[in-house]
């Protein structure tokens, strides 16, 4: 059997296999081993994946984008169809196009196909949904059938990122293990040394497993409809005294998985009547301006791209001159966390649910690991590691950590690659 462990994730992929027992992701595109969960179809039947998608898009070509594609697991918008070219297809089978790709890719890098998947799954697809967390595995099992996958199997995948850092230990430890992705936050509490690494059956060493469907799309929601989305009618009143714009549209614009959903007719057609009713019908105007060019992705972007920034600057700036001459934006670090703080105080809180799992006090934790893109906010590795203050803190790969993790699996369950 040739087994691979697959991280697919809301913001990024990567897939990795064994290679004298040292886990080794491969080259997706370019020599990347981590590339975006993008996806671009042109009208012509081409397919970008990736960075390519991105630049396909962004280069103004005429098509359909799509990405945050597993944030639609647990939903019902999984089987909606979507308008592809002249044609319609399920989310379903937007995400089996995707991973039929990186999957084909990783088989060139390797020389030899994959019949067996450990694939990452969070500890939570939905909250509170015990049926929609189960069917979203399901669907997930299915489109990892249907791309060619014969043996399926899932591993959390805060317990994937501690089977990469259990390689670096030198003695036994206590570790809490924060993955705070694009979708999702994870946590798990893992008993780890060097001798356990070597246990095929890890069951008793897992003493609290706990997530919250919060991540870093999130944080580009909220900082969206906080500074841009007011640009464009977000919160602005109507000539009817008392009464705003409906805040539906602007959720759905600044919500990665639900901006395809601008672009069609009838939608465009009701944001006129709106604009008619509007006290401030300009703004409107630059609405329907992003909804006729289908740039929201490129409003998308922006926001992110800021997102990233503030880690490092405190203030970022950009320019919508595509939409308004001499339209532009600027966000500070203090309107990311003002917009935002409370998604950071219910990842932090989360740390209080495990310990109570695992029956220990925060100063028996010894390790904190953080992997996950969103752990570069600063607020949010604030709110993490404050619920372990006498922990000491590890980086882990913050786009590789679980893809190795599941890789290392991948080998326990199945053997060897190759």
């Amino acid at each position: 059997m040739s087994a691979c462990g697959l991280d697919f994730g809301t913001s990024n992929t990567a897939l990795g296999r064994s290679v004298d027992h040292v886990p080794e992701l491969l080259p997706l595109e370019a020599g990347q081993t981590a590339i975006p969960s993008a996806i671009f179809f042109e009208h012509d039947g081409a397919v970008f994946i990736g960075r390519a998608a991105i630049d396909a898009y962004v280069d103004g070509g005429p098509g359909r984008f799509m990405r945050s594609l597993k944030s639609v697991l647990g939903t019902a918008l999984i089987d909606e169809k979507t308008k592809i070219g002249r044609e319609r297809a399920s989310f379903r089978d937007v995400i089996a196009s995707y991973l039929r790709v990186v999957k084909h890719r990783a088989e060139q890098a390797a020389g030899y196909s994959f019949n067996s998947v450990v694939h990452g799954r969070p500890v939570h697809f939905v909250d509170n949904k015990p049926e929609a967390d189960r069917k979203a595995e399901e669907t997930l099992r299915e489109i990892a059938k249907d791309i060619g996958f014969a043996n399926v199997t899932f591993q959390f995948e805060p317990i994937a990122a501690s089977l990469d850092y259990e390689r670096q230990i030198t003695r036994e430890e206590i570790a809490l293990i924060a993955d705070i992705g694009g979708g999702t936050s994870d946590f798990s509490i893992v008993r780890l040394s060097p001798e356990r690494h070597k246990k095929a059956d890890r069951k008793s060493d897992i003493l609290a497993n706990d997530g919250v469907r919060i991540g870093g799309t999130d944080f580009d929601r909220r900082l969206s409809l906080g500074t841009l989305m007011p640009l464009f009618g977000f919160g602005s009143e109507m000539k009817k005294e008392g009464l705003h714009a409906p805040s539906g549209y602007f959720n759905d614009l600044a919500t990665w998985s639900s901006i395809n959903r601008m672009y069609e007719h009838n939608v465009k057609f009701q944001i006129g009547q709106v604009r008619r009713e509007a006290k401030a019908p300009e703004l409107f105007d630059r609405l329907l301006h992003v909804l006729e060019e289908q740039r929201g992705h490129t409003l998308a972007m922006d926001v992110e791209d800021a997102k990233i920034a503030l880690s490092d600057v405190e203030q970022f700036d950009f320019s919508l001159d595509w939409v308004e001459p001499g339209l532009g934006a600027t966000i500070s670090r203090d309107d990311l966390v003002t917009h935002t703080k409370r998604l950071a105080l219910r990842i932090g809180a989360r740390i209080e649910i495990c310990l109570k799992q695992a029956k220990l006090s925060a100063d028996k934790i010894d390790v904190v690991f953080l992997t996950g893109g969103s752990t570069r906010l600063a607020h949010v590795r604030r709110a993490i590691v404050e619920g372990v203050p006498a922990a000491h803190v590890i980086e882990g790969d913050t786009f590789g950590a679980v893809a190795k993790g599941l890789t290392i699996e991948a080998e326990r369950r199945f053997g060897p690659a190759g």
